[in-house]
């Protein structure tokens, strides 16, 4: 399928879900809508993902086109509507669009007209399916292998991770599968739930559906966390996926040099004994799970500060660590087989 993608004034460093399109999905990108960066193309920004132009707005797009994407994950995934021209234009040249926000389009009567009367359809990604139940606690008992990734913040690289570990362990020759459980893991893989969107008592349930759903054709299973149970806003949906899942593993993933919560500065992170200690006591009460391994982002400092950071990192937790983007995810993958 080829896309747009509208990453507006957030383009690359908080424009997560379009980063995330632009790595590991199969989409086509025609054209990423950035008008702080009109006539630049993504490789000027970042340079391991599929290339495209960054244009002003959606009228401009040069190419065939069949849907925008929303690549734009803001906290609390409210609607701007400064963004309302563009999903109209592409809705009158026939695209559909594809929606990662908590502002549900097909609500917005204007919009869902115009998709009406153009015969386009509008993917809400994170609107919940209807037969959602509570988990029934048997996640565990499925036959492959279930790591979860876990973080010390949210936007920490639990999503990257999850996918960068999936690629070194098909390259491997395993049968793996992730569990998106966010929006730009569902809008990557065109499957899954948002787990953010669902009712809080169904948010476990909804993970331990989805791993039993391709627990029958896969070894491993890779679930993708989200937040941080340190996190004041996200540690619901954090501890909701830790439980539903009943992991065999945990990857803690964190950010080189963070060390507040992002967008809560004045709460700082706690140390990663803590997060370790915490994660298992919390899974320990439902499934047992150990941290495995690490991930940690350090697409932000130079090469050598970065092997640095890593050896200091897995110092820190006890275990193998890596940058899977950096330097690949075999360490990870060779720890979680262990």
């Amino acid at each position: 399928m080829r896309i747009a993608i509208l990453a507006h004034e957030q383009f690359p460093n908080h424009a997560k879900t379009a980063i995330g399109i632009l790595r590991y999905s199969d989409h086509n990108v025609v054209a990423v809508l950035d008008r702080t960066k009109t006539g630049e193309r993504v490789c000027d920004y970042v340079s391991d993902v599929q290339d495209a132009p960054i244009i002003e707005e959606m009228s401009q797009v040069s190419s065939e086109v069949d849907a925008l994407s929303i690549g734009i994950a803001p906290i609390g995934g409210g609607f701007d509507s400064t963004w309302r021209s563009d999903i109209q234009d592409a809705l009158v040249n026939g695209c559909d669009i594809i929606n990662g926000l908590h502002y549900f389009l097909e609500d917005d009567k204007r919009i869902s007209r115009l998709a009406d009367e153009h015969n386009c359809e509008i993917w809400d990604v994170r609107k919940p399916p209807d037969d959602l139940t509570v988990s029934d606690g048997t996640a565990d008992n499925v036959d492959a292998t279930v790591v979860l990734t876990v973080g010390t913040d949210c936007s920490s690289g639990k999503m990257t991770t999850s996918f960068e570990l999936l690629q070194t362990a098909r390259d491997q020759g395993i049968d793996a599968a992730v569990i998106p459980t966010g929006q730009t893991g569902v809008m990557i893989t065109d499957r899954g739930i948002v787990v953010d969107g669902v009712i809080s008592d169904f948010a476990a349930g909804a993970v331990e559906r989805m791993i039993k759903q391709v627990a029958a054709e896969n070894d491993l299973i890779i679930v993708e966390g989200q937040g941080s149970i340190a996190h004041p806003a996200y540690s619901g949906v954090t501890t909701s996926i830790l439980h539903g899942a009943m992991p065999d593993g945990l990857i803690l993933c964190h950010a080189a040099n963070r060390e507040a919560i992002r967008g809560y500065d004045h709460i700082s992170l706690p140390p990663i004994d803590e997060y370790i200690r915490t994660y298992e006591q919390l899974s320990g009460l439902v499934s047992p799970a150990k941290v495995v391994a690490g991930a940690i982002n350090t697409h932000h400092i130079e090469e050598a500060k970065a092997r640095t950071a890593v050896a200091d990192y897995a110092a820190a937790i006890d275990a193998p660590a890596t940058d899977p983007v950096r330097f690949d995810a075999t360490k990870i993958l060779n720890a979680v087989l262990k």
